[in-house]
């Protein structure tokens, strides 16, 4: 089940199918969706998020933490709304891919693909491409 949250930030409408479209990254990853959390939230507070549980300090779009067991897709997502407007502006992107981009790179970090060497950012840019045009 994928639910959303807001936290210190008002609420942006979440289009009604968001939630299966997300569903789907995960059934096309071979797993099955858990309990997964988006919380949304503003620059500041991610920040706090990120110094707190991960001792980095600066700020992000994104921050996944993990609940997964087995193939059971679960985890709290932490996504920063006004990040995604910058990061969008700044790519000449729409906000609503930018969005979509971001909530499915949470999912793809919970089913197993990381980010951190040129190799896996590749990857893990090109699964978000993929699902983004898939919409």
């Amino acid at each position: 089940m994928i639910q959303f949250f807001f936290e210190d930030i008002d609420k942006i409408e979440i289009e009604a199918n968001l939630s299966n479209s997300l569903e789907n990254i995960i059934l096309s990853e071979g797993k099955k969706p858990g309990e997964i959390n988006y919380i949304f939230c503003d620059d500041e507070y991610l920040l706090q998020v990120n110094r707190e549980y991960l001792k980095h300090d600066y700020y992000t779009d994104v921050i996944t933490f993990d609940y997964v067991k087995g193939k059971t897709i679960s985890g709290d997502i932490f996504v920063s709304l006004p990040r995604i407007f910058d990061n969008a502006q700044t790519l000449s992107k729409d906000f609503e891919s930018e969005f979509f981009r971001v909530l499915a790179h949470g999912l793809l970090h919970l089913c197993g693909y990381k980010d951190k060497t040129e190799e896996e950012i590749a990857e893990m840019r090109s699964k978000e491409d993929y699902y983004l045009n898939k919409r």
